[in-house]
């Protein structure tokens, strides 16, 4: 059997972003390993960018969208920091959201617990599981008293 050779930098990024969108900092920490030149690396990155194939704003939007139906803002938020994505592009993309925060985390709840809790032990459970999900603590309030969505 032989051996493939080795992937120069441009097809290695060329392939991450064929299977999904990226964030350039995650693709500068992906393509890290396999070269030295940081120079080269952020030259590829910059013509990635200038034809259109990187775009951290195309990033979040499509990061929202897939994250938006189990999980709340901050989570969201927070994942994208890490990311690398700037907090600029971060709010755009939040509130592009076509849901609002309350909505979401009525179907996160609804599909989840279904009844509203009956004791302390019960909320503090529901309370917690919605704040794992990074949801702010006025939506879960709102949402533990089965508020309506416009209230």
């Amino acid at each position: 059997m032989t051996k493939s050779p080795p992937l120069s930098i441009r097809n290695r990024a060329l392939g991450l972003l064929a299977r999904r969108e990226h964030s350039r900092a995650e693709l500068q920490r992906k393509l890290a390993p396999h070269t030295e030149d940081t120079a080269e690396i952020t030259a590829l990155l910059d013509d990635l960018e200038q034809r259109g194939f990187v775009s951290d704003a195309r990033f979040a939007a499509e990061f929202v969208r897939a994250k938006s139906q189990r999980f709340g803002a901050a989570y969201i938020a927070y994942a994208l920091r890490e990311k690398g994505v700037s907090q600029e592009i971060i709010d755009e993309a939040l509130a592009a959201a076509t849901d609002g925060e309350l909505e979401r985390a009525r179907r996160v709840w609804q599909s989840k617990f279904g009844t509203l809790p009956t004791s302390f032990e019960g909320r503090g459970k529901q309370t917690r599981f919605l704040a794992g999900r990074g949801f702010s603590s006025e939506i879960i309030r709102k949402v533990l008293r089965g508020e309506d969505f416009d209230g």
